[in-house]
């Protein structure tokens, strides 16, 4: 017999968009092909019972690590339900799962396919076979892109004057990306001591507040940051298409808050690294960046090339907060620490015995002891 799952059910065809609204014990229905790490990650914050997805939850194109990371934490995937359920269903309805199959009110409103180790295993080998194919696609993507897109490095894109001040100052960019609020939280005594300029790029500006920080400046399309988060940051520059045209300004206005807009190709998070760049930061330091293929191909990019031409020129003024990150979250361990103080103590315990007095000292307690 079939185990059944019931919950409340949440819907929305974006995922990031859906994670917003989740509640501990909901059942999440998707539209998300090729399901990446981060959305899977919000997923499982959320504390849902299970995901139903419309579309291939893990198509084997690629190797995707969402649906390893939900089935790794005991979350139930049903896919290929169709998009059909989304017209079949309202928010909030209680359903239930009972094999392959959605019931609501006693009725199927959707069937598919269970997602379980034996049928990601045949995925992963399929996504094995195919990674050569797709990088090299990725990597003639990448160049087509690289020379549309050269005026990122050629130094062509204007900048409005920026009233946050940036020059001479360590920046800290963060990024909705793999890992990063945990590695943002590895690195709070860095925030605390060298107090960085702080900048989110979108839903980043978020992670900034929720470890009780304010973002000095929010950079991007305005498309999955939070209205509070908003109206917290010191300053926001919209991210717009290359013709100009900025879908996230609407927003802006509509919370009654002031914004300047930077037409620019590629992403929101390269055009945070050339803001930061071109007003002359010290260091720009990046938490959550997307720096390889499977980062791209997940996010629905076919090559990285802004990214590439970004990262050549700014140079070595760009540090990943990841590789710091892992070195936190190790912890002290202790025959390190009791080596360090046993370094400290040394020529204390050295200068010690130079002192005529220390010296008498142990001489009383040895003829006390009977040892001479």
């Amino acid at each position: 017999m079939d185990s059944t799952i019931t919950g409340t059910l949440k819907m929305d065809r974006k995922t990031k968009m859906l994670c917003k609204r989740l509640k501990p014990g909901d059942i999440a229905l998707i539209a998300h092909r090729n399901l990446d790490e981060l959305a899977a990650q919000d997923l499982v914050e959320k504390g849902i019972k299970a995901v139903i997805n419309a579309d291939d939850t893990f198509s084997g194109e690629y190797p995707a690590l969402g649906t390893s990371y939900l089935l790794q934490r005991g979350i139930f995937i049903l896919d290929h339900v169709g998009d059909g359920i989304f017209s079949r269903v309202r928010e909030g309805a209680l359903v239930s799962i009972v094999g392959n199959s959605v019931y609501c009110n006693g009725e199927i409103i959707g069937q598919g396919r269970i997602i379980d180790q034996k049928l990601l295993a045949k995925k992963y080998a399929l996504a094995e076979k195919n990674l050569k194919h797709q990088l090299d696609l990725f990597v003639q993507n990448t160049l087509e892109y690289a020379r549309r897109e050269k005026n990122l490095i050629l130094g062509n894109l204007e900048i409005p004057e920026i009233k946050t001040r940036l020059s001479g100052k360590h920046v800290l960019i963060v990024v909705r990306g793999k890992n990063y609020k945990r590695d943002l939280w590895a690195i709070r005594s860095y925030i605390k001591e060298v107090k960085p300029v702080l900048i989110g790029v979108d839903g980043g500006g978020d992670a900034i507040c929720e470890l009780g920080f304010k973002p000095h400046l929010i950079i991007g399309d305005m498309d999955s940051v939070e209205d509070s988060t908003l109206r917290k940051a010191g300053e926001i520059i919209v991210h717009a298409y290359p013709d100009g045209t900025a879908p996230g300004m609407e927003r802006i206005k509509r919370l009654g808050l002031e914004a300047s807009i930077i037409p620019a190709p590629g992403t929101s998070e390269d055009l945070a690294f050339l803001v930061a760049y071109d007003q002359k930061a010290e260091l720009i330091v990046a938490v959550g960046s997307h720096s390889h293929m499977i980062d791209f191909l997940e996010k629905g990019r076919k090559g990285m090339a802004s990214t590439f031409l970004v990262r050549l020129k700014i140079g070595d003024k760009l540090v990943d907060a990841r590789g710091l990150a892992h070195l936190y979250c190790g912890g002290v361990k202790w025959k390190y620490l009791s080596a360090l103080l046993a370094a400290a103590l040394f020529p204390v315990v050295v200068l010690a015995m130079m002192s005529p007095l220390v010296r008498h000292f142990f001489y009383l307690l040895s003829w006390r002891f009977g040892l001479r």
